[in-house]
């Protein structure tokens, strides 16, 4: 009778230790389905073969807007174990510094960002914009180098850029280059009515939206005979953003000068009429800095809202 008693004992140690195991494991393997503390954010590096960007998850638990930028250029610059892909900030430039106001971020790298060729350029500058604007207090990127506002291949000043700038491809990569056909309007000679120009596979790089070409293309100049200069050709394009048809432009303070003969009227509409070329724009409003509290030469308040003025067209020689 005790042998039995002793056996159905044991019988009960094994059955609850089994359970125990049982729970443990159950525990185990339900932990290991559990998401990480804080939030996820991707890391966009490029690859190898540069032609693409690709990313990898961080997770930070910090919320606090400085404390998470130093996480993720930190991130943006941790060489991989085995060298998967290229880190941005560490691909033999360095960032100098960085400011950060009413959501865009400043960037300052030292002169060695220059020695990168066009493609890789675009794709660091891409990884690194991606990363960056994941932060909600970020909206927009510029970069400087040395202090001087990034410019491309053709010295015109880049700009502001978000998470929406860079375009990809079917094949996750970003297009370094882009061709289009432009329908300009500029200045005639005596400066009163706009003549057509048509630019046939203008090359461009996609880092930059087709609104923002048409304008830099305008202040760069017409290149056939007949049309003339609208803008001071110093004028810088501080940034060009749509929204609901409606194209804003901010120009820098060189626009309010004139150093040609067109018309306020001319130079006006020659942004508008070009800009509502593209199928995106039915209307344009152009800014000073931001402001638009301003009267253009004395005569057009820029708080207008411009639309297309095919009145302004110049009548051709003979007709």
């Amino acid at each position: 009778m005790n042998i039995i008693k002793k056996k159905n004992y044991t019988n009960r140690i094994q059955i609850l230790c089994g359970c125990i195991l049982f729970t443990a494991l159950l525990c185990s393997a339900c932990g290991s389905n559990e998401q990480p503390d804080g939030q996820v954010y991707q890391i966009y590096c490029v690859s190898n073969d540069e032609t693409k960007t690709v990313t990898r998850e961080y997770v930070s638990e910090t919320e606090d807007t400085g404390k998470l930028l130093g996480e993720l250029f930190a991130q943006l610059g941790k060489m991989p174990d085995k060298m998967e892909y290229k880190p941005p900030l560490a691909s033999g430039f360095g960032l100098l510094g960085y400011t950060l106001d009413n959501g865009q971020l400043t960037l300052n790298f030292d002169e060695h960002y220059k020695e990168m060729d066009v493609t890789k350029e675009v794709l660091m500058r891409a990884a690194i914009v991606r990363t960056v604007t994941q932060i909600p207090e970020i909206s927009y990127v510029s970069f400087t180098v040395q202090g001087e506002l990034l410019a491309d291949s053709t010295g015109t000043a880049i700009g502001t850029m978000s998470k929406d700038t860079f375009i990809d491809n079917a094949g996750n990569e970003i297009n370094a280059y882009e061709k289009v056909n432009l329908r300009l309007y500029f200045a005639n000679e005596d400066g009163t009515g706009l003549v057509e120009e048509n630019r046939r596979n203008v090359v461009y790089s996609s880092n930059i939206s087709l609104e923002k070409l048409v304008v830099e293309k305008l202040v760069e100049g017409p290149v056939s005979e007949g049309a003339y200069p609208i803008v001071d050709p110093e004028t810088k394009v501080v940034s060009v953003t749509t929204k609901d048809g409606v194209c804003y432009v901010n120009l820098g303070e060189n626009f309010l000068s004139q150093p040609y003969n067109a018309s306020a009227e001319v130079t006006i509409y020659s942004i508008t009429n070009s800009l509502v070329e593209l199928s995106n724009v039915n209307k344009v409003q152009i800014t000073i800095n931001g402001e638009t509290n301003i009267s253009y030469r004395e005569k057009i308040n820029l708080s207008t809202v411009f639309e297309r003025n095919l009145d302004m067209l110049a009548v051709p020689d003979g007709d």
